[in-house]
């Protein structure tokens, strides 16, 4: 069935959470699985549904989000679909920038006003899951619903972070708090699979995922001044409007701090990943003209290898290796994600570097470095060490931060020959 649906994808705030991965980028634009960025999975997930009018909302450090949207999701002349990024701007209505997401999506109306639509599917740009919208939408129409939360169990110590629901028999939404304190938790617990009550995920979150009618949506933001979804309008609607919750059963995660991220890389080098990229469902991304990559005596187990990579290392376990990665002979990676380059060096850009003593990019000879990121364009000397862990405090630092025991390497950092971290 067609549905009259259009996407909108809240590229959050700051993102101090993942710094510093969002000291030069907003969160969406945040390089993952060594090719993609954060916001191809919610367009991903839109355009596998068959929703191809797609808004992106952003407003802090957006200029590589921009490019990569306008590289990246281009259709047809005879389409009308589009993806089209909407930076926060000073107009008559107002000078400040989002203060919410309900915010985000109001000053969204004047440019909706112009579109035909019957639903508006509301995402996050900072989560990694695949889901058919197409069901969720069909749920939401057949049950009569004026607004749909997709909600996933979690257990006690994660529903701290997000907004807890209770729902009733036929899953009509009774109630909803946002982020509470463990004190408050205790009686929130909800009706969850045998499956799901053994892991002790008895909690129903709210995933940030809405399908609001637009009759209901444009009334409910013209009533209602609040600034956040989560926080004032979906709890203070209860009981005027009908919401209904869609319990999703698959992967998805919150990829909102650098342990979040971490994990779901490290996890995409499982046998069988929970985020599973060699899948139907095609995660789109920016189409690059790159060669093969090369690999020379390196012994790999558990290795995702991005394009255009010149491997010649000792050993690689469990790691992502993203494009145009260069790794020296003798160096061995493991539990590290190398996010890679944005283009390559010439030979004479080389042999200039060699005689100044100047570190190539990407990782050098004899290097051992576990438990790691290392941002783009980064450039690693010979025989550095970097051996993250618990071991480690969080801290920042000129070249490189601690964060959950993940050593981050900032964005086009030198770390000199011999440098030891950890």
């Amino acid at each position: 069935m067609k549905h009259n649906v259009i996407s909108v994808v809240l590229g959050g705030g700051k993102g101090t959470r993942l710094y510093p991965l969002t000291h030069q980028r907003s969160k969406p634009a945040v390089p993952i699985a060594g090719k993609y960025r954060l916001v191809d999975i919610p367009i991903s997930n839109c355009l596998n549904s068959g929703y191809n009018r797609i808004f992106v909302l952003t407003q802090y450090n957006s200029a590589s989000l921009n490019s990569h949207i306008k590289n990246t999701y281009n259709f047809s002349v005879f389409s009308k679909g589009f993806v089209e990024i909407l930076a926060a701007e000073q107009t008559n209505e107002g000078e400040k920038w989002y203060q919410g997401t309900a915010d985000a999506v109001r000053h969204l109306q004047r440019y909706l006003q112009h579109h035909h639509y019957e639903h508006l599917l509301i995402l996050s740009g900072d989560q990694l899951y695949q889901i058919d919208f197409q069901e969720m939408i069909e749920n939401h129409i057949e049950s009569g619903a004026e607004i749909s939360i997709a909600t996933i169990p979690v257990n006690a110590k994660d529903a701290t972070s997000f907004g807890i629901l209770k729902a009733d028999e036929v899953s009509n939404i009774t109630s909803f708090i946002e982020k509470p304190n463990n004190t408050l938790l205790q009686g929130w617990e909800s009706e969850v699979s045998e499956e799901m009550k053994a892991a002790g995920r008895v909690y129903l979150a709210s995933m940030g995922i809405y399908v609001f009618n637009k009759d209901a949506l444009v009334k409910l933001l013209h009533e209602h001044d609040g600034m956040d979804f989560g926080k004032e309008l979906i709890p203070d609607s209860i009981g005027d409007y009908k919401i209904r919750s869609y319990e999703y059963r698959g992967y998805w995660t919150d990829i909102g701090t650098i342990d979040s991220f971490f994990e779901a890389n490290i996890g995409l080098t499982d046998d069988i990943p929970k985020f599973n990229l060699f899948d139907r469902n095609t995660i789109f991304s920016r189409a690059r003209m790159l060669p093969p990559s090369k690999v020379s005596g390196t012994t790999l187990d558990k290795v995702v290898v991005a394009d255009g990579c010149i491997i010649a290392g000792d050993t690689i376990e469990r790691s992502v290796i993203g494009i145009r990665s260069r790794i020296g002979t003798g160096s061995v990676i493991r539990s590290t994600y190398v996010m890679g380059s944005d283009f390559y060096q010439t030979l004479d850009e080389i042999e200039y570097a060699q005689q100044l003593g100047i570190p190539l990019i990407g990782v050098g000879e004899r290097c051992y470095i576990e438990n790691a990121i290392l941002d783009k364009n980064c450039c690693i000397g010979n025989g550095v060490r970097i051996n993250g862990g618990k071991h480690l405090e969080d801290g920042d630092y000129d070249t490189y931060s601690v964060r959950d025991g993940v050593v981050v390497v900032k964005k086009r950092a030198v770390l000199p020959s011999g440098t030891v971290i950890g």
